[in-house]
């Protein structure tokens, strides 16, 4: 079975940043016969379940990575570094599965893949990714955005 890294809350695992799951039936049917990888960056770098609500100030994933923008809560909190680890960790992840293909929430900082909040807290969205799609795209992998996400 075809290994596909799928973001932990899509598989219903409670680790959404309210301590949610999102599992439903449009995700299984994208998951199809392939083995799902059920990974969450943000929990496998530390970050508590629940957690403030994080998005990326100053661009997207790939300004993150570049040093260009940084992801902070809603309190003001830089927690740039542990998205940043977080995503290095799904990597390692999905490459240790052999995983070619990534299932992610979509419009989270880690794993949004072309759209994501804009940093303002206000429910808006902007073109770009997250910081653990960008990562996964960079090394080849391709990412998806969950179907109804």
């Amino acid at each position: 079975m075809e290994p596909v890294l799928v973001s932990a809350c899509l598989h219903g695992v409670p680790c959404r940043f309210d301590g949610r799951g999102k599992a439903s039936a449009a995700v299984t049917e994208a998951i199809g016969d392939r083995h799902p990888v059920a990974f969450c960056p943000e929990v496998a770098a530390g970050l508590p379940t629940p957690r403030r609500p994080a998005e990326i100030v100053g661009g997207d994933g790939h300004d993150v990575l570049d040093g260009r923008a940084r992801v902070v809560d809603d309190t003001g909190h830089d927690v740039t570094e542990k998205f940043v680890d977080g995503a290095r960790r799904a990597l390692e992840a999905a490459r240790r599965a052999g995983c070619t293909e990534a299932l992610l929430m979509a419009r989270s900082p880690s794993c949004g893949r072309g759209t994501v909040y804009d940093g303002t807290f206000t429910g808006e969205l902007r073109e770009g990714d997250g910081v653990t799609a960008a990562l996964l795209e960079r090394h080849g992998i391709t990412v998806r955005p969950a179907p109804g996400g």
